[in-house]
């Protein structure tokens, strides 16, 4: 729909596409002509408006053009909008729209007011060595964060409007001399095909964008940290970046990737090796540890050892619960406990600890319900699974499916549930990149930071995994 050459007229014409009660009309003069102001008081200072808006049009004299009242508004990004439904975008992205008798088109101002937290380290990617910022929820804030460290005019940016309702900002992130052209056409294609009234969160996407919406692992990567997402970036890997989300997803993911850790790079390789050796033990041990230990109660007495068997044996007198049981109990109230304790105010959660330890541990161990070692299996199981905060979702799954199985089946059933989850991970692809690799298939030329890492001098080529253009990362090394 066009505009007229009638303030009056212009001004019903925004009402009735926009009809919001929080939408101000304030009518002005420009001269001797009827001109007016449009935009959302919730999304505009009126102090900043009247500034750079409203003060350099009613200095205005002479002959009124178009041209001539955008070039005296103090705002680079001011532009014609010709139809309505623009106009009505505009202002709801926070724009001022200004309209003047005798011109039959507005311009917009974009005036939009930006009210965020601060940059911050994220909770669950805190670091020793290495940088502490973390991205927030405006997409702006993000993108200056991510500029500061990749200034090159290879940094693409895609935007993308997604959502009926929320329209939401969404880019896509890469850089044209690196990433691969299919994984990138793929990425934009999929995103332009959701159709959805409302994007939240970037998890959104994440679940629009993979190839298996059954599948129980994650398939996408993701951080809250602009010096993680550059090093996936200079890998060949493509950010998403959604506005009011600090999370950015990455593709394409690999398993390995979760247990490496930006401080990795920061500090002495020996102790990263240490490290990420440790997250992959602890991630077996979260798993299977619980199981292992119901199903040698109840199958395989004969691989315990002989004296943490009677420690056991006296541990359990009285116990009216099957081990199996017993151990679902326990995993029941840790699991209670973390609900809790992450729902509850800040200050009621740390009263809620000195429950959880006193009341339902030791009490519960003195009255006889669950013994000793069953608590402090699933303590040490717990705390092993927060190792790698990435996995926590999938891997609480799979426990609870291994602790069924060792419950039901026993040991036989555990070695044959391992296999199939093995076969499985080695058939799983996304974006045509498998999830298992550099193992499954082979890449030796990945191994270099994998799951231990050699010095980032030896670092020379890029994963061969995911298909850079450019595949040379140091050209010279120096002696």
């Amino acid at each position: 729909m066009e505009f007229t050459t009638v303030v009056e007229k212009n001004q019903q014409i925004i009402k009735d596409l926009l009809p919001a009660k929080d939408v101000v009309f304030s009518p002005f003069k420009i001269g001797n002509k009827s001109a007016l102001v449009v935009y959302i008081d919730s999304l505009c200072e009126k102090e900043i408006v009247g500034e750079l808006v409203l003060a350099p049009l009613l200095k205005l004299t002479g002959r009124i053009t178009l041209q001539k009242l955008i070039d005296s508004v103090c705002c680079p990004t001011a532009s014609v909008v010709p139809t309505a439904e623009e106009a009505v975008s505009d202002i709801i992205n926070g724009s001022v729209i200004v309209f003047c008798n005798g011109l039959k088109a507005g311009f917009k101002v974009d005036m939009l007011k930006y009210t965020s937290r601060a940059v911050s380290e994220p909770p669950t990617a805190a670091v020793v060595k290495g940088p502490r910022e973390g991205f927030t929820e405006n997409l702006k804030t993000n993108l200056g964060l991510l500029r500061r460290r990749i200034k090159s005019e290879n940094l693409m940016i895609e935007k993308i409007v997604v959502g009926r309702y929320t329209k939401t900002d969404v880019n896509v992130i890469y850089i044209n001399t690196i990433a691969d052209d299919k994984v990138v056409k793929k990425v934009i294609n999929r995103i332009k095909k959701m159709d959805i009234d409302g994007v939240i969160d970037s998890s959104y996407v994440a679940k629009f964008i993979v190839e298996h919406k059954f599948s129980i692992l994650k398939q996408v990567g993701n951080t809250e940290k602009p010096d993680v997402l550059t090093a996936k970036l200079l890998e060949g890997r493509v950010g998403i970046m959604v506005d009011g989300s600090p999370i950015v997803i990455t593709v394409p993911y690999m398993l390995v990737e979760d247990f490496q850790s930006g401080e990795d790079y920061f500090q002495n390789n020996y102790r990263s090796n240490m490290q990420r050796v440790i997250r992959f033990t602890s991630i077996v041990v979260a798993i299977c540890l619980p199981a292992v230990f119901v199903s040698a109660q109840l199958f395989h007495l004969q691989i315990i050892p002989l004296n943490f068997l009677l420690t056991i044996v006296n541990s359990i007198k009285g116990i009216p619960l099957s081990p199996s049981f017993e151990m679902f109990f326990t995993l029941l109230i840790f699991e209670i406990l973390n609900e809790a304790s992450i729902r509850m105010p800040k200050y009621v959660g740390m009263a809620l600890s000195i429950v959880g330890a006193l009341v339902l541990g030791d009490t519960a161990v003195r009255a006889g319900i669950v013994s000793t070692p069953t608590i402090m299996i699933m303590a040490l199981s717990g705390i092993s699974l927060y190792t790698v905060p990435e996995l926590v979702d999938s891997m609480s799954f799979l426990r609870l499916v291994y602790l069924i199985v060792a419950g039901s089946i026993g040991g036989y059933g555990l070695i044959l549930l391992s296999c199939l989850l093995i076969v499985y991970l080695a058939s799983l692809e996304n974006f045509d990149v498998p999830v298992l690799a550099p193992f499954a298939p082979l890449t030796t030329e990945d191994f270099k930071d994998s799951v231990l890492m050699t010095f980032l001098r030896d670092m020379k080529k890029r994963p061969k995994t995911l298909k850079p253009k450019d595949v040379v990362r140091i050209k010279d090394d120096i002696k």
